[in-house]
């Protein structure tokens, strides 16, 4: 099977199954980029930091991975497979649900899907942390920024450019890689 074939099938599902947001499928993203392209885990981090940083929806990271793994044609192909099933399934399941109105098991089935996206971000968070904290400088920086933003009203950006240069003048201060 063609590498264009293997991206576009894997981040079509990827999209299908993003219950919840982009986050949702962030640890089989980094299994199947790991298992079937060969993008290790601090690669993955790296690009995932880099979605976070640029304007836009942070997902569009997915470019950055088909770009990585078959140039600028892969890079089409991740994207369009990531944002035309799921945005096909919305657009159908919204339209149903209009349709439906306040029928019971409309909240049934809300209140079901609930705790599954949290869930399913929550493990995207953890397999995002697994790769990023490798150390105490990592954990530390880590807890540091999560505790500035549930204290403050600081940009969440700035608080990641800020980590990173911390980050990288403690690591060249004290020699550490």
């Amino acid at each position: 099977m063609s590498v264009l074939l293997q991206l576009a099938l894997t981040f079509g599902m990827l999209s299908v199954l993003a219950v919840g947001g982009g986050t949702a499928v962030l640890p089989e993203m980094q299994n199947v980029l790991a298992l079937r392209f060969g993008l290790d885990r601090l690669e993955f981090v790296h690009i995932y930091s880099m979605g976070q940083l640029s304007p836009g929806p942070n997902m569009l990271m997915v470019v950055i991975f088909g770009y990585k793994i078959e140039g600028f044609l892969g890079a089409a192909v991740v994207l369009l497979s990531f944002l035309l099933p799921s945005s096909v399934l919305c657009l159908s399941v919204g339209r149903l649900w209009h349709r439906i109105g306040e029928r019971p098991w409309r909240r049934a089935v809300q209140n079901a899907m609930e705790p599954i996206a949290i869930g399913l971000m929550c493990s995207g968070v953890y397999a995002v942390a697994q790769g990023a904290i490798n150390g105490f400088l990592s954990a530390a920086l880590a807890l540091t920024t999560l505790a500035l933003i549930m204290l403050t009203r600081i940009n969440t950006m700035l608080l990641i450019l800020g980590a990173g240069v911390v980050g990288g003048a403690l690591m060249y201060v004290f020699g550490w890689r």
